[in-house]
């Protein structure tokens, strides 16, 4: 090697003890650099919390229509029910569940 002095700017990650015995023996130091990233978005990398969120939104919806499924049914039961019972009393008062058609 025939530059003496370590390169400042060109590669401060080279260790000093493996520049000192790249001196002493001759053997060559390979400096490797990065190649630029492409531009954009990696999207092999964004792809699994994409899905995972996707997976959320569905339950939720899903969750949702069925909680107003069982409501409807739920709703639609008692007033099949208060129909059926007619008005209900306790003591005096008189309590009626549904309206007569």
């Amino acid at each position: 090697m025939s530059q003496h002095h370590p390169p400042g700017q060109l590669a401060p990650h080279v260790p000093a003890d493996e520049w000192q015995r790249a001196q002493a023996t001759g053997q060559p130091i390979v400096i490797v650099l990065p190649t630029t990233a492409p531009a954009g978005i990696p999207w092999r990398r964004v792809r699994i919390p994409f899905a995972i969120a996707g997976a959320v939104v569905a339950g939720g919806w899903g969750l949702v229509a069925c909680l107003c499924l069982l409501l409807d049914a739920a709703a639609h039961a008692a007033t099949v029910v208060a129909g059926v019972a007619g008005p209900i009393g306790i003591g005096g008062i008189t309590l009626r569940l549904a309206r007569s058609k």
